[in-house]
């Protein structure tokens, strides 16, 4: 069969969306900088009649949130003997498959850390850390908070296992929504949360039927769902999410910045032979960091209940 058939690897349709509208970052690594005003830079005041007000003074309100772009390299060996062995006679070209496996272990491996990494500062720090109101990470970006309190995200952690419904979903999204007066864009769950908050709907599902017309080959029933839709927030289910955990997250501020000479770059192959081997070793590299640059735009709910599939 000249192909190979991929066993070990999941899609990844968070990390895909970030990578899809990834931010491009320049220069050397120096950190992407975020300035962030956390406090009013100016005063205003009633006056009387004269119009006589109080001499303003100097309020320095912005301060700078810094993330450092993460270097990720996926080596790709090959041997002079499996090409000489391949030569003509390949049913699957064996460089062809590993550089085919390097896109997947590389995905594989950024959208764990999406959804896993909260201080390892050598990997992309992911959403438990982006996300947060300090209980799991105090200092984001450089900035702490517990001293800058607009630096936290709405954080709910259910005493008990709680159940997912359209309801608690609205008072979810209207609790994040109340921080900022600004609706989240989309909310991501594991499968098996998704599935349990997907048959609060299924009850209320119906079919419309146009007088004169009926189902055929052009006009399919189609039951269920792709996405939730609560309050004009869809909600998906990611394969990496962890089970009874929900993000709310809002997309103008949650951004992936890959450097600009660094996106999934090639090194090219290059001779082992000072290694006194025969064969070539390639790598491709990548830098680049998850920046959250309005923590309280977000929110992330936990201990909610879920199917186990």
């Amino acid at each position: 069969m000249p192909r190979v058939y991929v066993q070990l690897y999941k899609s990844a349709p968070t990390m895909a969306a970030l990578l899809s509208s990834a931010q491009v970052a320049t220069g050397g690594l120096s950190p992407i900088t975020a300035p962030l005003q956390g406090t009013p830079m100016v005063s205003g005041q009633w006056v009387d009649y004269s119009g006589s007000f109080q001499q303003p003074g100097v309020q320095p309100g912005i301060q700078n949130a810094e993330f450092n772009l993460k270097a990720f390299v996926t080596t790709i060996p090959f041997l002079g003997m499996e090409g000489l062995v391949q030569l003509d006679y390949s049913v699957v070209p064996l460089i062809e498959a590993r550089m085919n496996d390097s896109t997947n272990v590389t995905i594989d491996t950024f959208a764990t850390a999406l959804f896993n990494n909260l201080s390892n500062q050598q990997q992309l720090i992911g959403l438990p850390a982006a996300i947060d109101d300090g209980t799991f990470s105090v200092i984001y970006g450089g900035v702490n908070r517990t001293s800058n309190t607009f630096w936290k995200s709405t954080y709910v952690h259910n005493g008990a296992p709680t159940t997912p419904t359209r309801n608690l979903m609205l008072q979810y999204i209207a609790q994040v929504t109340k921080q900022t007066g600004e609706m989240p864009t989309l909310a991501v769950m594991g499968f098996g949360t998704w599935t349990l908050l997907a048959q609060d709907f299924t009850t209320q599902e119906r079919y419309n039927i146009t007088p004169g017309s009926a189902f055929g080959a052009d006009n399919k029933v189609e039951a269920l769902f792709r996405a939730l839709d609560v309050a004009g927030v869809p909600f998906y289910a990611d394969p990496y999410c962890p089970e009874g955990v929900l993000y709310l997250i809002n997309t103008n501020y949650l951004s992936l910045y890959l450097h600009e000479r660094a996106a999934f770059s090639f090194t090219g192959f290059e001779s082992t032979l000072p290694n006194n081997q025969l064969g070539y070793i390639g790598a491709i590299l990548s830098l680049l960091e998850l920046a959250d640059v309005k923590c309280k735009a977000h929110g992330k709910f936990d201990n909610l209940s879920f199917l186990n599939i």
